[in-house]
């Protein structure tokens, strides 16, 4: 079922069944509170983020930059570098999130590298169509 899901996140609708259903494995669902802080500007990120439901606020350098929504994700560049997050995600309201580690992508990695090269493309059209 969360395979199913996950085909409808751009990194992820290249890949087949096989590959969707080892994403699934290696993904958690959570509940947040809201006022929860999912992501923090300048902390390093360890963690991807999927919304199910419920919505979030982006702030950076103290402002109120957008909101994410239902199918919005974030903390993307966390799976493949060890890097600081660029902007703190708070949770609005209720949500229900997918989260995978980078531990866990690491594994799929190594066992799927097709899961890989999806996500680095996904990557790196968000950062074309980001501004800096």
């Amino acid at each position: 079922m969360l395979d199913a899901q996950l085909k409808e996140i751009p990194f992820f609708k290249s890949l087949g069944k096989k590959e969707l259903k080892a994403v699934a494995q290696q993904t958690d669902e959570l509940d947040v509170k809201p006022g929860k802080e999912l992501a923090t500007e300048g902390d390093f990120g360890h963690e991807f983020f999927v919304i199910r439901s419920g919505t979030a606020e982006v702030i950076r350098h103290g402002e109120h930059i957008g909101d994410l929504g239902p199918g919005d994700f974030f903390g993307e560049i966390a799976l493949l570098e060890a890097d600081r997050r660029t902007a703190t995600v708070r949770a609005k309201e209720p949500m229900s999130v997918i989260v995978m580690t980078r531990q866990s992508f690491r594994q799929l990695d190594h066992d799927m590298p097709a899961v890989h090269a999806a996500v680095s493309e996904a990557i790196a059209a968000r950062r074309e169509a980001s501004p800096a």
